[in-house]
Order: structure tokens, then C-alpha cells, then sequence
């Protein structure tokens, strides 16, 4: 998904941001000191919607200190250490974020700070060899806030049972937003808690500690199951299945590909096993953000993208290749680079699947998703061999313009930020998108990559689809495409936007990726793929 910044290091202050996109709420850095007297407590604490396992948090427990690991299928790891204080506060927290399907002790792509003065935070964050300082004011008492961290709402109840109160209103620093919004945790009995927190509400069941033991989140319709002791450093979040379905027209293959950079990427070929003679093949290019082969969210129950595109194709006479980002899954190579050098791995791709008998090189076409729909015309647009391109909500401005409409979107859809406050806040967040992510690689290349230079140069059928209501690249922007498209003397463009479909091609009258943990169903449905489908049989007929 092109969110505000792609999958490569970037400090995390701003990771947060894209996260807080549609990740859950849940979890404030409140700290209390727990009982002198408490022991060493393992838990993990397992999120799930219906079936679906969303996150994992890991966290150990001392009268001083809190370890606090989240993880999450397609989501970078957090680590958090909170050092508490006397007074129930945070003296300190450390946090570093990892690559998704990274191992704990694996070098962290970010890592950083955040200490309390009276109504000054005092936060540093280093990407690589980058530092940077930063000291947004705030109220005095408030606790930084992060994601899916339920450690907060622990601390929360542990605060208020101290106090002897039943309901208390929290200054927290958003560092998604950079902004200090309340929230208010209220104690329903002795055994249970409620916590809201930019609109967003969690109910959880507590021991006689402070402990959650269970619960449920409303606004995501997702459960918390938790395992305490030594079992719980046993939970983890499966390796996700990318066999064939059951009685499948196809087979699925893992394969790994080698780059010329030198790195190996880990992916599936999907086969149909009914085709006779070489058949047509699909490249599948994920969006910014590290994404596994389906480009799973896990915020979105169901949601694999690829997957559906794969079993679709495959179904009707393609094999479809979809591969690991590097960094994640089996992928390696270097997570430091730019779009054009994430284009040189799908040309890679491209380079395997001509090496394999059963594919007709002739007909080999790529079906993008978002930055993907930047990828495929810079492949197409290099080698007149790739037989047509799908930009499935790919951008036409350029990326200072779609990084400058998705932070006024941010603010402006940000229930904590009064409308009288908005441009302000919008300012404080320019500011310190500048002075972090602005500055890393990638986005310093994608926000003067201009698409439309690009598109120009592709003379293949182009299929261009977009979502009516896409809050992240706006649906003005397909026409635009074909128009740059059918200028430059191409004639072979068909375009599709369809109705209350948001970035995902899901059904979302909002389109906002705040609400995108709400959407019923992950699933996307008969009409886009169908619509995918017809257009590739047509042009590449297999």
C-alpha cells in the first residue's frame, strides 16, 4: 500500500504514523511500579478475529520494568523496554523496530527513546548511521503512546486501583501524530476495565494485580486470549499456507529467485495443471510497506491480495509468480533502496520465469498494486517484451503531492485534534516528516518521482483499476493515467474505477485506512477480480 513512507528504514516515530493508519489502539505506555513483592510474570497476549491471529504481544514483568515484544504477520516488530518510576510513570522507555518475520536478535532497522521534562518530551531516533533529536511539547504526567501494546492498560488499572479512583483521563503523546490527546480508563467492578483512546475502546477482564486475563475490542471485533508462563513463549503467528487449495485446476511451487544485485527472493508459482503447451504467466508487485507474497494486512481480516489474484488467474489458464519482499519471508537483500531498485528484483522475476519451459516468454504481463502500479510501467516501459501491465490504484502525481494529501488526510480524519487545532498540527507533522522520513532513500526518490514520465514511454495494453473512495492515492488520478497514456499514442488502455471501493479494492464508503480495522471482510470480490481476469484473458488469451 503506498502509505506515508515505503518499507525501507526510516526512524519510527514515522513508521508509527503509517501504522496508526488502521492497526488497533489498543495499548498505552502507562507505567505504575507493580508490587515490590510481585513476581517475574511471562505472558503473551494473542489478539484474534474470528480465527484470524492479528498480533502476538510477549511481555515480561518486574517491580521495575516492562519487556514488551509485538509482533504481527506482515507488520514490523516492536520491542519496547518501559523503566517505571515510583510515582506509576515512565522514567523511560527504549524501543526498536525489527522487519516483519525478523528474528529477535536480528539488527533492528530503527531504534529509539522518549524520556518526560514536566510538559517537554524528549525523544531520539536513530536509522542506521542517522540520529535524529526531537522535543515536542506536551502536558505535564503524559505517557507516550504506541501501538497494539497492551502494557498501558495494565499500568491504566494499576494506577487507578493506587489512586482509588474509578475513572481517570490520561494525557498520552501520540507519537503517531505527534500530538498529547486524553484518554479516559474507567474500572467497571472489581474484575474488568474499559479504556478509550481516539475513539477507539478496549474491554478487558483483570486479575487481582492489574493483569489482563481476556477481552474484546469492539470498533475491530477482535477477542484477547492470554497465555501466561512458559507457555506463552511458545505462541507465535504461523507461517502463512501458500499451497493450492484443496481439488485446485493448479499446483503451487515454492521457488526462489536469484537478483542480479545478489540477493535471492523466496516466492510461489502458481501452474495450472490442465494447460497444454506454454502457457501465459503473471508477475504480482506489492505496494510500499514490506509486504509477504499475498501482500497480507493483517489489520484487514482475510485480506490477501495476491492470493486471490493467483487463485483466480491460475484457474484461468496463467501461472501467476508472486514474491516476498526483500527482508521478509524467505526474501533477502538489502531493505535500503529505492523503487527503481525494487523494479530490478521484479525484472528478476520476470528473468526466471523465461528461464521455465512451461512459460510462453512472449506472453508474461505484471499486475501491480499501488507502489506496484509505479514498478510495472518502469518494467514495461524498459523492456518491449512484457506482453501488458495492471496499475491497481497506481499513483499519477507525484510523490511530494500524494505524501502532502495524505498528511492533511491524517489530520483532518484524527478525532483527537480539534478542528480549531488542525493547522497546526498539520504543521508539527510537515515538520517532522521533514526532519525524519523525509530524509531516507526511498522517499527522497519518491517524492520527486514523477509516474506520468514513465507511463508515457509504455506502448503495451495498460488495464488501469481504482477505487471511488482510495483515501491514500485518490481516484482522480486513473483517468489521468489514460490520458497521459493515450497523449503519448497508446491506444490500448482500458480503465475501471469502481464504486465505494477504497485502496484495498474492498468495499469502504469511506475509503479512510483509519477505518480500515472495521471492514467486515478482508476479501475482494467477484466484480474487481472478475473484472482483472476478463481483461488478461482477453489481451494475452491462454
Amino acid at each position: 500500500m503506498l502509505h506515508l513512507a515505503r518499507r525501507r528504514p526510516r526512524p519510527l516515530i514515522v513508521r508509527l504514523v503509517i501504522l496508526a493508519a488502521g492497526l488497533l489502539f489498543a495499548g498505552l505506555l502507562l507505567a505504575s511500579r507493580a508490587h515490590a513483592q510481585e513476581a517475574v510474570r511471562s505472558a503473551a497476549i494473542v489478539l484474534l478475529r474470528g480465527a484470524d491471529t492479528v498480533l502476538v504481544q510477549r511481555l515480561t514483568r518486574t517491580a521495575d520494568r516492562v519487556e514488551s515484544v509485538v509482533t504481527g504477520r506482515g507488520m514490523p516488530s516492536i520491542s519496547v523496554t518501559y523503566e517505571l518510576a515510583p510515582t506509576h510513570l515512565i522514567s523511560r522507555a527504549t524501543f526498536s523496530a525489527r522487519a516483519p518475520g525478523a528474528p529477535v536478535d536480528a539488527a533492528p532497522l530503527q531504534r529509539g527513546s522518549i524520556a518526560f521534562e514536566r510538559d517537554t518530551a524528549h525523544i531520539t531516533l536513530s536509522a542506521g548511521t542517522n540520529e535524529r533529536v526531537l522535543h515536542p511539547a506536551t502536558k505535564p504526567g503524559a505517557l507516550p503512546l504506541f501501538n497494539n501494546d497492551f502494557t498501558a492498560f495494565e499500568q491504566g488499572v494499576r494506577i487507578a486501583r493506587a489512586r482509588g479512583a474509578t475513572s481517570l483521563v490520561l494525557p498520552l503523546l501520540a507519537l503517531s501524530s505527534g500530538q498529547t490527546v486524553d484518554a479516559t480508563l474507567d474500572l467497571v467492578g472489581a474484575d474488568s476495565a474499559r479504556l478509550s483512546v481516539m475513539g477507539n475502546v478496549t474491554m478487558a477482564a483483570v486479575d487481582s494485580e492489574g493483569n489482563v486475563t481476556g477481552g474484546y475490542l469492539p470498533g475491530q471485533n477482535t477477542t484477547m486470549h492470554v497465555v501466561v508462563g512458559a507457555a506463552a513463549a511458545a505462541i507465535t503467528i504461523g507461517a502463512p499456507d501458500y499451497s493450492a487449495p484443496s481439488n485446485a485446476p493448479y499446483r503451487a511451487e515454492e521457488v526462489r529467485v536469484r537478483t542480479p544485485a545478489g540477493h535471492t527472493l523466496s516466492g510461489t508459482l502458481t501452474i495450472p495443471t490442465t494447460a497444454k503447451g506454454r502457457i501465459p504467466a503473471i508477475v504480482t508487485i506489492t505496494g510500499s510497506g514490506q509486504q509477504d507474497r499475498d501482500e497480507s494486512i493483517a489489520i484487514v481480516s482475510g485480506f490477501r491480495l495476491f492470493r486471490q489474484v493467483a487463485d483466480t488467474l491460475s484457474r484461468r489458464g496463467f501461472a501467476v509468480l508472486r514474491l516476498d519482499d526483500r527482508g521478509i519471508g524467505g526474501s533477502g537483500g538489502d531493505v535500503n533502496g529505492t523503487t527503481a531498485d525494487f523494479a530490478d528484483d521484479i525484472r528478476a522475476g520476470v528473468a526466471y520465469l523465461r528461464t521455465r519451459r512451461e512459460i510462453d516468454g512472449r506472453r508474461i504481463a505484471l499486475v501491480g498494486h499501488s507502489e506496484g502500479g509505479m514498478i510495472a510501467p518502469m518494467v514495461a516501459a524498459a523492456d518491449r517484451r512484457i506482453a501488458a501491465i495492471v496499475l491497481m490504484a497506481g499513483p499519477a502525481d507525484r510523490g511530494d503531492s500524494v505524501i502532502a494529501f495524505q498528511l492533511r488526510s491524517a489530520v483532518a480524519q484524527e478525532p483527537s485534534i480539534a478542528p480549531a487545532a488542525r493547522d497546526s498540527a498539520l504543521n508539527a507533522v510537515r515538520a517532522q516528516f521533514d526532519s525524519t522520513s523525509g530524509r531516507a532513500p526511498w522517499m527522497r526518490y519518491f517524492l520527486s518521482y514523477d509516474p506520468l514520465s514513465v507511463i508515457r514511454q509504455v506502448r503495451q495494453p495498460v488495464l488501469i483499476l481504482q477505487g471511488a473512495t482510495d483515501q491514500q492515492v485518490t481516484a482522480d488520478q486513473a483517468p489521468r493515467l489514460e490520458r497521459a497514456l493515450r497523449a503519448s499514442g497508446n491506444r490500448r488502455v482500458t480503465t475501471h474505477v469502481f464504486r465505494d471501493r477504497n485502496h484495498l479494492f474492498l468495499r469502504d464508503s469511506s475509503g479512510a485506512p483509519s477505518g480500515y480495522s472495521r471492514l467486515p471482510s478482508g476479501r475482494v470480490d467477484d466484480e474487481v477480480m472478475g473484472t482483472l481476469a476478463d481483461w488478461l484473458v482477453a489481451t494475452l488469451r491462454p
